[in-house]
């Protein structure tokens, strides 16, 4: 049965019955129909001293374009705490509906491992996202009736940074002009869309602790700088308040269920190679909470959604992992070891495997580097072979896993993620935690490098004189003490997507730096990283239709 028809065949628990199972009270849940739920932030005040349950990172090694797992294994390894009577907690990113409809498909998980209602999760959910384009635009739009109106902070119209967003993949909006047809639509000049999920809006609603928070953070946005180089806010233009307005329910994190009835909380949906790749700090805080053991996932590999994680999200929230799970498979090891070819088998296959290995031995050393624990998940596939499998699991052994386990969630739900379960729980005896990579104090160019060579494996990096020109204004500007969000693409440790396993040698080129000031962080931009993606030739959209009877086909 396919993932789709699984999800729904599916019979939920009542989502005020599930809220009530997890220690819920009646007015901490707003319902959105029979099946899903916003969680009130005054949980986070109640529960005060409540003792938190344990962190558990999920990240991967480098995927390849069509992902090797992360959700499926949060949602199973929640799944499989459960067989082995621990209380589990889900925590998962919103769907950004650019992937649903392009080749990557949707973000619930897969087979008897997945997040209900799968439909909803994947398509506008409870309509977060759409809110966070609705005030990043509605600030692009006070940006432009300032300087129509006067211009009284004296903007300086080739100086916006601020672009507008729109959740889908559509690559004719990178680059464009505005303000065509005279003085009464604006002042022509080029600019851009972002997609929703690379936004500044959607990183601070990320990393936000309350509304109040928020409302600063909002305020703290560098939407464009004036003819005397002065930085012009969102507050400076009075949108923080409205964009705070739009943004109040959006906040809140959504309380949704595994098939197997286990709690999820699902919010926010930064892109792990553009942004920072987790779910909200307030998802994991209320998780804490509620759970005895809180399963998150830190998008993409480790060297973008955990490094981000342990860099950004943890000093932010104060949190402390007890374990990460590092997610392989048979075929991504493949797929690094085999040059072109991901249908290598027999004993070609068992060479690819030999060498690919290299990549998860560079993901092992990563977890290492910030003093964590790992564990890895030997994500089954219906085409691994028992040798294949086998071999991988002897080799993360060998290469100094603690423990290696193979899940099979996707074919037989919590049930077969028992062994991963375990090894978790164990993991997790004592907590650990993270050793950042640098100082607060540490230059801009230092931090980058820092990241380039103790993450990526690089030998150091090169700085294009953009590059170079944002790093001194933004040192003159007092932004050196914030850390870095590095954007790269996620299918290679380098820069370069067509670089695979786990190069030496190589430089990480940095073209441009953004600075979200909002959200508290540089967005170094490396190679030819995108924030808007583009649809291929062959996406999930031409596969997804309604029937006659409303029902909705081909969504995966």
């Amino acid at each position: 049965m396919s993932t789709h028809n699984i999800a729904y065949a599916h019979r939920p628990i009542p989502i005020e019955e599930l809220a009530d199972r997890v220690g819920l009270q009646p007015g901490e849940v707003e319902p959105y129909g029979y099946t899903k739920a916003k969680v009130t932030l005054s949980v986070l005040d109640r529960l005060r001293d409540a003792r938190d349950g344990k962190l558990v990172c999920v990240t991967s090694m480098t995927p390849t374009s069509a992902g090797e797992g992360n959700t499926t294994t949060v949602v199973g390894l929640t799944q499989g705490l459960g067989h082995i009577g621990r209380r589990g907690v889900a925590c998962l990113r919103e769907a950004s509906m650019g992937p649903v409809f392009g080749i990557k498909g949707g973000a619930a998980g897969g087979g008897l491992a997945q997040v209900v209602p799968m439909e909803d999760l994947n398509l506008h959910f409870t309509g977060d996202i759409h809110a966070i384009g609705a005030a990043n635009n509605l600030l692009a739009a006070m940006i432009d009736a300032s300087i129509l109106h006067g211009n009284p902070h004296r903007i300086d119209a080739l100086r916006i940074g601020w672009r507008r967003a729109v959740d889908m993949n559509d690559r004719a909006l990178r680059r464009m002009i505005v303000g065509r047809g005279g003085r009464a639509n604006g002042y022509p000049r080029e600019t851009g869309f972002d997609i929703t999920a690379a936004s500044e809006v959607m990183a601070l609603v990320g990393v936000a602790h309350d509304l109040s928070d928020l409302r600063r953070r909002l305020g703290r946005i560098t939407a464009a700088h004036a003819f005397d180089d002065h930085v012009v806010t969102a507050e400076d233009l009075g949108a923080a308040g409205a964009m705070a307005v739009l943004l109040k329910d959006a906040l809140k994190p959504n309380l949704v269920q595994t098939l197997e009835g286990q709690p999820a909380i699902v919010h926010c949906g930064p892109f792990a190679n553009s942004d920072h790749g987790n779910n909200s700090l307030i998802a994991d805080l209320v998780a804490l909470k509620l759970g005895e053991y809180v399963v998150t996932e830190c998008g993409f590999g480790a060297d973008v959604g955990l490094e981000k994680f342990c860099d950004i999200v943890c000093p932010v929230g104060g949190l402390v992992p007890s374990a990460v799970v590092l997610v392989v498979t048979v075929r991504a090891i493949r797929h690094h070891g085999a040059g072109e070819s991901l249908e290598v088998r027999g004993g070609d296959g068992a060479d690819a495997i030999q060498v690919g290995m290299a990549n998860v031995r560079r993901h092992l050393a990563i977890i290492a580097t910030f003093g964590l624990p790992a564990v890895v998940a030997i994500n089954r596939r219906p085409e691994d072979t028992d040798a294949e499998v086998d071999l991988v699991q002897r080799l993360c052994l060998e290469a100094g896993a603690p423990a290696a386990e193979i899940i099979d969630a996707f074919a037989r739900g919590g049930e077969g993620a028992t062994g991963l379960a375990t090894a978790v729980v164990e993991a997790c005896r004592e907590p650990s935690p993270v050793r950042p990579l640098y100082s607060d104090d540490a230059p801009i160019q230092d931090k980058i490098e820092a990241v380039a060579t103790r993450v990526y494996g690089a030998t150091g990096i090169f700085l294009y004189p953009e590059a170079e020109r944002r790093i001194a204004q933004f040192t003159d500007e007092g932004l050196s003490r914030l850390p870095v969000c590095i954007a790269k693409t996620h299918l290679s440790l380098t820069a370069d997507p067509t670089l695979r396993n786990a190069p030496e040698g190589f430089t990480l080129p940095v073209r441009d730096i953004r600075a979200y000031t909002g959200a508290g962080w540089l967005v170094p931009l490396c190679g030819e990283i995108t924030q808007m993606p583009g649809l291929g030739e062959f996406v999930a959209a031409h596969s997804i239709d309604i029937d006659a009877d409303g029902a909705i086909v081909g969504l995966f």
